[in-house]
């Protein structure tokens, strides 16, 4: 087994024993795929909303996870509040910027979550984290366009610089950087891309393994390991039955995940590093 199989089998272990709790700010159209999702790997979810709970909630969970798929100005509010008293308590705190740059109330919302809430990790897709930066690119309502020539590698950096946090730009292959270290994860599927909420419940399961590891790099890694794993799994199996049918396998595979998961299915590469930037 590859040192970095190891470290991430680990984590698994970890996730698996210790069931974290993962408190998600989610939009309305994913949160049961989001539950049990983080059923099947082995985490405990829960979705609180109310400006009045969600201070108690953020504080007692292993990791809060803010989406901003279907916003509103209270909802964001209440994230604010979420996201400061996780602060407060050393509880790791994720961005899902769902949309970002499609519209000027959902950019800025994702912007105003940044500057008040200590991020500790950006998921997202190319778009929505160029929009962070104030670079633009092209985004059709809350889905990527076409990749620009410029790789998402580099993008992540400058992202992860600028927004001093770990950024998780996700695609044909996902890439997780500090700013300074990058690692690139080809795995998974494009019938991810059929199901909605697929990248939604992938920022909750980072949040899972964020639940149970400091070093957010390596948790990072290993969430997109495994989630990449499952959904090349759960592909095999429904060669040819469409989305419906892989989406409930791919829930089962997220269920079936051991140590021994990674080998044949995902495969990760440092992409280089830097010696600027960065605060991990």
């Amino acid at each position: 087994m590859l040192k970095w199989e190891k470290d991430c089998s680990e984590l698994l272990t970890k996730v698996h024993s210790s069931n974290p709790l993962v408190h998600n700010m989610t939009n309305v159209v994913v949160t049961n795929f989001t539950a049990n999702g983080l059923y099947a790997l082995g985490a405990s979810p829960v979705m609180a909303y109310a400006p009045e709970e969600v201070a108690d909630m953020a504080k007692i969970a292993g990791a809060v996870v803010l989406n901003i798929g279907t916003l509103n100005r209270d909802l964001v509010d209440a994230m604010v509040i979420a996201g400061q008293s996780a602060n407060a308590h050393g509880v790791p705190v994720l961005l899902d910027p769902v949309g970002a740059g499609a519209t000027r109330f959902r950019t800025e919302s994702a912007l105003r979550i940044l500057s008040e809430v200590n991020i500790s990790m950006v998921r997202g897709n190319a778009a929505e984290v160029a929009h962070l930066i104030g670079e633009a690119r092209e985004i059709k309502g809350v889905d990527a366009g076409d990749s620009p020539s410029s790789s998402h590698v580099e993008l992540a950096v400058r992202a992860a610089r600028a927004l001093n946090t770990i950024v998780v730009i996700t695609g044909k292959e996902d890439v997780i950087t500090d700013g300074v270290e990058v690692r690139v994860i080809n795995g998974g599927d494009a019938l991810l891309t059929k199901v909605t909420g697929a990248g939604c419940l992938l920022t909750s399961v980072l949040g899972a393994f964020a639940a149970v590891e400091p070093n957010l790099l390596l948790a990072g890694t290993a969430g997109l390991a495994f989630y990449g794993a499952a959904a090349s799994r759960a592909a095999a199996r429904t060669a040819d039955q469409g989305p419906g049918s892989f989406q409930i396998a791919f829930l089962d595979e997220l269920a079936k995940l051991h140590t021994g998961s990674l080998e044949g299915h995902v495969s990760i590469r440092e992409a280089g590093t830097t010696t600027a930037g960065g605060k991990r």
